[in-house]
């Protein structure tokens, strides 16, 4: 998957011969999983129609502030197309509408948007090569990219003049390989190792029997797919779910039984920087199972339980340079319990939800939590989507760890 999947792209589109490329563009960030809008000059649209582009992301095309030919046409907000975006790429991005960026000369919706965006912007300069060469356009480079823009370099070739030199715009697919990498290359746990345990275990009672819990992994498994699009190498550790995990960036190991999970973190565990604990690990396992399925009687029956291995304890005892985060999910006295498993278990950071806070807590899209770090800092969010919950899990992490 790639690390451009979800993300939200602004195409900027100028008047250069080259914004034929823009159609391809499109389609090769849509293939990434991104979500795409495209803002056009107006002179643009003599080079590739709005309907090209709109056809290919599935969104309108914009190029003016408002339909002069629709007196009860709605204003297109150049302020909220800038703060839509994660990022923006103005693609052709001629001498023109480069020299207007860098003096900030807004006089369209395009360069609008720009001056308004919060995100990453990315030009990819296409024109001529005398005008490529001139020292008017190289002053104009080094002043985008001291605004904090970045550019990809335009390629040498056969140009639409019939000269031959720089100033080809860059092939979609270099543009889309740049920005994958240059983003990987940025990110705060690039070349880290991160460990994460999650779901449920089962103890077998017999071939059709098993002791379990409501746990659906899907805290774990968001938790995995944030540290992956933060440039980590994951670690899953799976238990019974039926949630598939597919990233390029995340290696899972399905496991069953709390031992079957333990094993599994052993092998892992001294080679990570980060681990979290999230599973819901079974505490009594049956202390003999049967290999027949045992039948049903009249009289009453019981199963002798035995404690299984306390894998976070195991860990907290191992733990040398290893960032260790637990979790508590708890019905009574909750932050004082939480805060004892923190200082018991050796925990760097210690996530605390409770059952009775509607919405969070097991098999749900959502979670509640506060987090407890080793000072016993408690910090109490509201209720949100399991995917910001880890976010907001992965922030304070990177804070603590750069302490």
């Amino acid at each position: 998957m790639s690390i451009l999947s979800g993300k939200k792209i602004l195409i900027g589109v100028t008047a250069g011969i080259a914004a034929y490329k823009a159609a391809a563009l499109v389609r090769l960030f849509i293939k990434t999983g991104a979500e795409v809008q495209v803002v056009m000059t107006p002179a643009a649209k003599d080079f590739v129609t709005p309907l090209t582009l709109s056809t290919l992301s599935k969104n309108p095309v914009h190029s003016s502030f408002f339909d002069e030919e629709d007196e009860n046409a709605v204003w297109n907000n150049h302020v909220d197309l800038g703060l839509w975006a994660d990022l923006m790429i103005i693609a052709p991005a001629t001498a023109n509408t480069l020299s207007k960026m860098a003096t900030g000369n807004s006089d369209n919706l395009l360069l609008a948007t720009y001056l308004s965006a919060k995100c990453p912007v990315y030009f990819a300069p296409a024109m001529d090569l005398d005008m490529h060469n001139h020292p008017s356009t190289y002053e104009t480079f080094k002043k985008l990219q001291e605004f904090g823009n970045i550019m990809i370099p335009s390629e040498s070739g056969e140009l639409a003049s019939g000269l031959v030199g720089k100033g080809r715009m860059a092939e979609p697919s270099t543009i889309v390989d740049f920005i994958e990498k240059d983003i990987l290359n940025n990110l705060p746990l690039k070349g880290q190792k991160v460990l994460i345990t999650a779901g449920p275990t089962y103890e077998a009672i017999d071939p059709v029997r098993f002791i379990g819990n409501h746990s659906s992994g899907r805290m774990g498994v968001e938790l995995a797919k944030t540290a992956a699009n933060l440039g980590a190498n994951v670690n899953l550790v799976l238990g019974p779910s039926a949630l598939k995990v597919e990233h390029s960036n995340i290696n899972v190991t399905n496991v069953v039984s709390a031992e079957d999970m333990y094993q599994a973190v052993v092998s892992e565990y001294k080679n990570c920087n980060i681990a979290i604990a999230s599973a819901a690990v079974a505490d009594y396992r049956p202390k003999s199972i049967s290999n027949q399925k045992i039948k049903k009687a009249d009289t009453e029956f019981s199963i002798e339980l035995e404690r299984t291995k306390d894998i976070l304890k195991w860990m907290g005892g191992e733990k040398k340079d290893q960032f260790l985060v637990g979790f508590a999910l708890e019905t009574e006295n909750e932050e004082e319990n939480a805060k004892n498993k923190l200082k018991k278990k050796n925990l760097d950071l210690i996530v605390l939800n409770s059952l009775n806070d509607k919405g969070a807590g097991f098999k749900g899209q959502t979670n509640k939590v506060s987090l407890i770090n080793h000072k016993l800092e408690v910090k109490a969010f509201e209720l949100k989507t399991k995917s910001e919950v880890a976010k907001d899990i992965f922030n304070e992490i990177n804070l603590l760890k750069n302490e």
